[in-house]
């Protein structure tokens, strides 16, 4: 047996499908990009957080181009309290002072973001850690949020500091990277026109350079299965025509939200495909890449 038809085995037996089924897609996708949001539980485990660069070097292996983008809320909070630094948060955006923003720029930027790196190095491959703010990756503006007053119902701007929105994203480092055989590993700091640094959602950050780099699809790693239906049973599909009445009805609620919004600004841009999964289970992208099944809530 040569060591592509090994590998292929290995990926099949890893992912739980046939050889048959790892051939067509790694075809199928072969030379894409992919944008793989990376958080939560499966970044703080440290089983889970092997297991996921792993398969990102099966990944690029295969000749799939991965992109990821991680998070960090937790060790931000972490940071912020050994350093006796109170925080609050806004529609589940972290409210970020001059003083904080530097240390978010520290755990994200630094911490986190190499911890990531030396991980996929050491599962294989060459990983190289960048932030929005290398070769102006991402140009963002102040996040302009809105609060009502309770008594009088009115609506007024709220200054949550120094927290951004994307509105340039520049791909051709990625590419670079990318084309050259390295995986991007990015951190969701952006730099503002007169060279202010800005706190960004990392899903939010994952939709925009989803879309800057047209990826073939956008994988969104959570702490759910993925969206579920009224009673609780997880939906493999979803169209963008039944999100408005799901979010109305009270079905998809709370931190969903703005992850189906980035799902589906991300469509908008021209992605062909976005996907909720679960990240607290091991080998879940491989899964969701490899097989016909799929894994999680595909939006498309």
């Amino acid at each position: 047996m040569d060591t592509e038809q090994k590998n292929i085995k290995d990926i099949a037996s890893i992912a739980n499908t046939s050889k048959k089924e790892v051939l067509k897609y790694s075809k199928l996708y072969k030379r894409k990009t992919i944008v793989i949001k990376y958080g939560g539980h499966a970044m703080g485990d440290k089983k889970l957080s092997l297991s996921f660069a792993k398969d990102v070097v099966i990944l690029k292996n295969l000749g799939v181009n991965p992109v990821i983008v991680h998070g960090g809320g937790p060790q931000i909070g972490l940071m912020l309290d050994k350093l006796k630094i109170k925080s609050s948060f806004h529609n589940g955006l972290r409210i970020t002072s001059k003083e904080m923003i530097d240390i978010v720029e520290m755990v994200l930027a630094g911490s986190i973001n190499k911890n990531i790196v030396s991980k996929i190095n050491t599962a294989g491959d060459l990983a190289i850690g960048l932030s929005g703010k290398d070769a102006n990756l991402i140009i963002a503006k102040k996040l302009v949020s809105h609060v009502k007053d309770p008594s009088s119902n009115i609506e007024k701007v709220l200054d949550i500091g120094f927290v951004g929105e994307p509105i340039k994203v520049n791909p051709s480092v990625i590419h670079t990277l990318s084309n050259a055989g390295f995986i991007p590993v990015i951190s969701p700091i952006g730099v503002g026109l007169k060279g202010e640094t800005f706190n960004i959602n990392a899903d939010t950050a994952a939709g925009a350079i989803a879309s800057a780099l047209n990826a073939e699809r956008i994988l969104l790693l959570t702490d759910v299965a993925g969206v579920l239906d009224k009673n609780k049973k997880l939906i493999s599909n979803l169209s963008k025509n039944k999100i408005e009445g799901m979010i109305k009805n009270n079905i998809i609620t709370g931190g969903m939200i703005p992850k189906i919004r980035t799902c589906l600004d991300t469509l908008s841009s021209g992605s062909k495909a976005a996907v909720i999964i679960d990240g607290r289970v091991p080998n879940a992208i491989l899964k969701e890449i490899l097989t016909d099944v799929g894994y999680g809530t595909m939006i498309s």
